[in-house]
């Protein structure tokens, strides 16, 4: 474990004068000029640092001449010692900003000031970096340093790849059987020491609801959700956790998600942990606001992150109200019982939330506030941020507070390990330039969901702090300094990786390639094949063909390629301006299959370049090799396919079946490299993805740990690759007749006792009236859907109040809910995971018949279907009118088919090609 520390270290670029050859005076008094923890932890760390050098170190909190050697003091420039150490040494140190420092140096002294303890605490870090890289104290010392950004910080999530047993999302509790690392010291020790390392100032812990596993409140104390020995070992765990960390310089914030209550609250109360349509209700607002007030008199050196979306309706009246009625005056309450004033931070996240409403309404009752977005949502795709997104990162900015820019999951990254300087660089930049943002939350690059470890598949396991260390040193390096010149970059990380592996620069430079040239593979397949930057896709396991010919049928994300891409073409944009004659603009699918096959060849070529020149970590260098050639055949794999989709796309404009016969080499070439892909990670990686739960849908669902890896995902991609070739034979023997949507049999209602007073049903026919208050009636429906049952619910209270159906039934059911696709406030909002993780909490997010139904004046409907099991149930669903179609047996098969009625074109007319 000590390998991580010693490597991010051991490698510097000095511009000072080293001392000569002449006999050095091997003694050294190093002088704290305050008491501060911080101080004193970076005199700790200098002094090892010194000793491990070969000097004789004597640690004092007085200044004396000293009979020989070298005297460091080290102090704020307000510290009376440090004032008497600049005119006694005759040093004048340079001024700097907040957490900066200057070292000035002669050779009888050392004055290490810093604006804060933090700064001296830094500069402590940097002459400790500095003699462990030299072996000596440089001789004239003169620099000054301090950080761009305010914040600088990592997360960890204490959360797991599945749902505990009788919970939902988010709710996990803090115990040693769920999470026996978070009661590990040494590791946390480590951890920190990390983290401080990369100069990094603050730590994210996140969870659904922590409070009942921290605090016990007087007015409930049964929401408590631990035992007594475990709610004893969190409170000294978290104390610990605490004081370690202020000795560092890093401040802890405590996430959370609205609205979640305890499982034993809930209970009590008969009411749901969480319900997103729930409205704001006295009982669990005052729960909220006293656990967070118990919360903040029992740690009030801790920030809280507060996550307004998700687990309650975003964009909205109640998110001010929570914000600013429950979340704030319980801070308040807890400085009352404190005697306090001093505001501890509040980090608003400005995620399915109206942020810069709601900061409007919060500053004038609070200062201390802090905004948080993702930078690329929930991936890492470019780092040249456009459009909407990037319009509402400099509104948050431009409120007068500090905007933190959140890189978030790295889904399109897991798990191949991801160090380009040059893409992380720039997005820095990026983030100061086009965001106009201050600081920096980063997820870790991979296995979040699994902390703290590695998805590599080893015995033991790895960290994934030092698996993926360059992950966190290259983003820490550039929060503190963005604007490095490129050529001393290059220098600089093959110097590390040259520590690391034991061989030249020269020869690390290749590694430096390696990265460089893999690090733009996955943010450029994503952005332009993708369906989303969620974590719902994992694009290292691929995608099907119906999802790049037909992504709107599988909840297309269209910010990802309107705000968080260059501009450019989807593949179904391509193919028309292809088939039209209408020029291509920007970044093309076919252009991106050019560019990752060259990038995938070239980390390849550059890493073998290397290879001949490894005297150290072999084992993880081979691994790193690995993930090149994982790279490699994902890139072709997805060039291929991508090729493959836009000749398939090409047959819709031409109706020659010539055209598809000419996709079929395209597509044998992806498989054979998916194939290639399988095999590589077959016996090196325990999953792609550590989220393995039901809300991972693409490329399929991934619910019970199933769907991680790419040997189960390999059949599939075969098999419709054969379905491809036998349907292209049934197309030149039958000419197309009888497939998709027309040939599908009736669906059969299920007997449903409705509960709700005054609903009546209407059979779902053509001219059949969909609502009771307003005249509307179906234009065109498919046999497929003719027959069932709708129900009659008023319009008018669908968009004021919402929908509540209660019903009654003896089987298990699906209830078909359809929705129109059309972002407009009077409709009801489609399922969607990117801001509602409860969006699938009974199967409902994906669509099952996408283009269902005709209505004139209106747009297209998708149907979603939500299952219940037997027994009395209410379906609720959030503002927004919507069509309750009917109820049909579970186990009854409901296709996933495109019925292209209701818009021009039918895009989902080709899906059957690729399946059964």
């Amino acid at each position: 474990m000590k390998g991580f520390l010693v490597l991010v270290v051991s490698v510097l670029i000095l511009n000072t004068v080293w001392a000569s050859d002449k006999p050095v005076d091997k003694n050294v008094t190093i002088v704290t000029a305050n008491n501060s923890s911080r101080i004193k932890y970076g005199a700790e760390k200098l002094t090892a640092a010194l000793r491990t050098a070969g000097y004789k170190v004597t640690v004092a909190t007085e200044l004396k001449t000293a009979a020989a050697g070298i005297t460091i003091v080290a102090g704020n420039y307000s510290d009376a010692l440090v004032k008497k150490a600049v005119a006694g040494y005759k040093l004048q140190p340079d001024t700097t900003g907040r957490e900066g420092f200057s070292i000035k140096g002669n050779d009888k002294a050392v004055i290490i000031a810093g604006t804060d303890a933090s700064g001296t605490l830094y500069g402590c870090m940097e002459l400790a970096e500095q003699v462990a890289g030299h072996k000596a104290i440089p001789a004239g010392l003169s620099l000054t340093d301090k950080p761009e950004m305010v914040l600088r910080g990592t997360c960890i999530g204490v959360q797991k790849p599945y749902y505990l047993p009788g919970r939902t999302v988010y709710e996990y509790p803090y115990t040693p059987e769920t999470f026996p690392w978070l009661y590990d010291k040494a590791l946390w020790i480590q951890y920190l020491d990390s983290l401080v390392v990369n100069r990094m100032n603050s730590l994210y812990l996140w969870n659904g609801h922590p409070f009942a596993s921290l605090v016990r409140t007087n007015e409930y104390p049964y929401a408590v959700e631990v035992d007594d020995a475990t709610f004893k070992k969190n409170e000294e765990l978290f104390s610990f956790l605490t004081r370690e960390a202020d000795r560092r310089g890093i401040w802890v914030i405590q996430m959370f998600y609205n609205i979640i209550v305890s499982k034993p609250f809930a209970e009590k109360h008969n009411i749901k942990t969480q319900d997103r349509n729930r409205p704001i209700i006295p009982l669990i607002a005052d729960y909220t606001r006293k656990s967070i007030a118990a919360f903040v008199a029992k740690y009030p050196n801790v920030g809280l992150m507060v996550a307004l979306g998700e687990a309650m309706e975003g964009v909205g009246q109640d998110d001010v109200d929570w914000f600013c009625k429950t979340i704030i005056p319980g801070v308040q309450d807890g400085l009352k019982i404190l005697g306090k004033k001093d505001e501890p931070p509040i980090v608003l996240r400005a995620h399915d939330t109206d942020a810069p409403r709601v900061m409007k309404e919060a500053l004038p009752l609070y200062k201390n506030l802090y905004t948080e977005a993702k930078f690329n949502g929930e991936a890492l795709t470019t780092y040249e941020p456009r459009g909407q997104w990037a319009e509402l990162h400099r509104t948050l900015s431009r409120i007068g507070t500090v905007q933190i820019e959140n890189v978030h999951i790295l889904a399109n990254l897991e798990p191949f390990r991801y160090g380009s300087p040059d893409f992380i660089q720039k997005s820095v930049k990026a983030m100061h330039s086009i965001m106009e943002a201050n600081g920096l939350h980063l997820y870790p690059q991979h296995s979040y969901w699994d902390w703290p470890y590695a998805a590599d598949k080893t015995t033991p396991r790895l960290l994934e702090i030092e698996r993926d260390w360059i992950w966190y040193r290259t983003w820490a390096r550039y929060a503190w300094k963005s604007n490095r010149d490129r050529k001393g970059e290059i220098d600089y990380w093959s110097g590390s990786l040259a520590a690391k592996f034991g061989c030249t620069p020269t020869q690390a430079k290749h590694i430096v390639d390696a990265y460089e040239h893999s690090g733009e593979i996955s943010p450029k397949i994503l952005r332009r094949y993708g369906i989303t930057d969620g974590n719902r896709q994992t694009m290292t396991l691929g995608m099907l063909m119906t999802q790049l010919i037909d992504p709107k049928r599988f909840g297309l994300f269209t910010l990802m390629y309107d705000s968080e891409s260059p501009l450019g073409e989807m593949i179904i944009d391509y193919a028309a301006k292809e088939a039209n004659g209408i020029p291509h603009i920007g970044e093309t699918p076919v252009q991106i299959a050019d560019e990752i096959i060259v990038h995938g060849a070239d980390a390849v070529a550059a890493i073998e370049r290397a290879a001949p020149y490894i005297k150290s970590n072999r084992e993880e260098f081979n691994r790193l090799k690995n993930d090149m050639y994982c790279y490699q055949s994902m890139a072709q794999y997805y060039a291929w396919k991508a090729r493959a989709a836009i000749q398939v796309l090409k047959y819709k404009y031409s109706n020659k079946i010539a055209d598809l016969e000419q996709a079929v080499p395209l597509l044998e070439k992806s498989v054979a490299h998916f194939a290639d892909l399988a095999g590589r990670t077959d016996t090196t990686y325990l999953y792609a993805n550590s989220m393995q739960t039901a809300q991972r849908k693409i490329p399929v669902v991934g619910r019970y740990a199933k769907n991680k890896t790419w040997v189960e995902l390999l059949p599939i991609y075969q098999n419709e690759l054969e379905n491809f070739k036998k349907h292209i034979q049934v197309l030149k023997q039958q000419q197309g007749a009888g497939h998709g949507i027309a040939s599908m049999k009736p669906l059969k209602n299920a007997p449903v006792e409705i509960l709700t007073e005054n609903i009546k049903r209407y059979t779902v026919q053509k001219n059949a009236q969909v609502w009771p208050d307003v005249t509307v009636v179906i234009n065109e429906v498919p046999a497929l859907l003719t027959g069932l049952q709708g129900i009659h619910y008023s319009q008018s209270r669908q968009i004021v109040e919402g929908t509540s159906l209660t019903f009654k039934t003896a089987q298990p059911v699906k209830v078909l809910v359809g929705y129109f696709a059309e972002k407009n406030s009077a409709y009801l909002p489609e399922p969607t995971l990117e801001i509602d993780a409860s969006a699938n909490d009974y199967g409902q997010a994906e669509t099952k018949v996408a283009n269902a139904i005709a209505i004139d004046g209106f747009p297209a409907i998708n149907i979603h279907a939500f299952t219940f099991q037997a027994g009395t149930h209410t379906l609720t669903l959030a503002k927004g009118s919507c069509l309750l179609l009917g109820f049909i047996n579970e186990n009854d098969p409901l296709p996933t088919v495109d019925a292209g009625l209701g818009v021009t074109e039918n895009a989902g007319a080709l899906d059957w090609l690729f399946e059964k």
